[in-house]
């Protein structure tokens, strides 16, 4: 299997920014990384993604899921990745609708990047502020990855949230999400006509 050298630049990039050159070296160094680092156009082999994870968790002494949900928050609060943050905000006005655009999601980023292919996701609701997120095969720990980018986006609304992760079901990863307060705090500024950055 092929990763998309974006997956990876991700990586890269939360290390850099979070902690520094430094620690990003010293991943390299400890899992075998190219020196130059990953390049967002090109595709990498499944195992050097592993290794690059394995790395940085390594190096940071933290367990696996807790870097995964830091990286996707990192991927929408970052001020360097504010393009996808813009494409997140696509989804709605209010997070309630945000959430339901999480099924388009993979095919706004495939508009965005035609050959990222990203897992299906489906948001299916029960009771009134209560929902529970699908994710498909293709990413092992994205489940992991959209707790962070899902916590961060409620931050961004201005909604209070409860976000857990219900394990696999056939290597499926549920998220359950509850809607505690749509309106908890003020949101972040957001312009649908603003430059993307």
């Amino acid at each position: 299997m092929r990763m998309h050298g974006l997956i990876n630049r991700a990586i890269q990039g939360f290390a850099v920014h979070s902690y520094g050159e430094g620690l990003w070296q010293a991943v390299t160094d400890r899992a075998g990384l190219p020196t130059s680092g990953f390049e967002a156009m090109l595709s990498y082999d499944d195992a050097l993604t592993e290794r690059a994870l394995a790395g940085l968790c390594a190096e940071l002494g933290r367990p696996r899921d807790e870097v995964l949900e830091d990286i996707g928050t990192f991927l929408v609060s970052h001020p360097a990745t504010g393009a996808l943050r813009r494409l997140m905000r696509f989804g709605g006005e209010g997070f309630v609708d945000f959430l339901h655009s999480l099924d388009d999601l993979p095919d706004r980023v495939r508009m965005a990047v035609s050959d990222l292919t990203l897992p299906a996701l489906e948001l299916r609701d029960h009771e009134a502020g209560r929902y529970r997120l699908h994710i498909g095969l293709g990413l092992p720990g994205l489940g992991h990855v959209m707790i962070g980018l899902l916590r961060a986006m409620a931050d961004d609304y201005g909604a209070l949230v409860m976000l857990e992760h219900r394990g696999s079901n056939n290597g499926r990863d549920l998220v359950d999400i509850t809607l505690v307060e749509s309106a908890f705090a003020q949101g972040r500024a957001f312009d649908l006509g603003a430059s993307a950055g």
